[in-house]
């Protein structure tokens, strides 16, 4: 599904180049689960751009279901976007004044999703980031951290989208909280779905079945996991 071939990304200001990636080969299967580790400043923030169709690499190329990113134009990113990539952030980025099902259903309205249709996709996306249907018709200000960050998974959800990609997910979280988001990622592999999480944390990546790690803008290594405990259901309930 996902391809990069020799990709580069580098900054220039003035006469000085910043070299934020450097020859980066990977390939990411259907329906698998990697991480993408590495400490600040390592590059990997900007791999999550180029693979979310949020930039474009210098060089190399980025293909994705066999087509050429790398060469798009911005209105053929937006469409990748829209169509293709499910984004999950640190920060929620919730509205705080309406309820959870309407959050999750805002990228239909604004795609003009005719309204029987867009409820029925919010729906299948709620129960899919595993929150229960009694919070649905709270607003998002009265939830909890983990609570909100299945809404943001939901919210991710609700294109159907083939990739769900996820940058530090768990950042804002309590350990407890974050295992659960963490296996709510882990129960939506298990349905099929394609997932990159982006992490500086060794224990979020060992969730996923394989560790991508970067340093200095290159792979150091990359390797299986042995994904860390299956959450049960009875973890959701809070």
């Amino acid at each position: 599904m996902i391809e990069l071939k020799g990709v580069n990304k580098v900054y220039k200001t003035g006469d000085v180049e910043t070299w934020a990636l450097k020859d980066i080969s990977f390939k990411v299967n259907d329906g698998e689960f990697i991480s993408i580790m590495g400490p600040s400043g390592s590059g990997k923030s900007t791999l999550m751009h180029i693979i979310g169709a949020l930039d474009t690499p210098t060089s190399g190329e980025y293909l994705l279901d066999g087509k050429d990113v790398s060469k798009m134009a911005d209105d053929e990113l937006a469409d990748i976007r829209n169509d293709k990539i499910g984004f999950v952030f640190q920060q929620f980025n919730l509205l705080p004044r309406i309820t959870v099902f309407r959050n999750v259903m805002l990228p239909l309205i604004y795609a003009g999703t005719p309204k029987e249709a867009r409820e029925e996709s919010a729906r299948k996306a709620l129960i899919s980031a595993a929150l229960p249907e009694n919070w649905w018709t709270h607003h998002s200000n009265q939830l909890s951290g983990g609570q909100m960050q299945r809404v943001a998974i939901a919210r991710a959800l609700v294109n159907n989208p083939t990739i769900i990609l996820a940058d530090e997910p768990t950042g804002n979280l309590d350990s407890k909280t974050g295992e659960i988001v963490l296996g709510t990622f882990q129960k939506l592999h298990e349905q099929g779905r394609t997932i990159v999480l982006i992490t500086h944390e060794l224990y979020v990546a060992e969730h996923a079945e394989r560790i991508i790690h970067i340093v200095d803008g290159q792979v150091k290594s990359d390797s299986k996991s042995h994904p860390r405990r299956k959450i049960s259901m009875k973890d959701y309930k809070d």
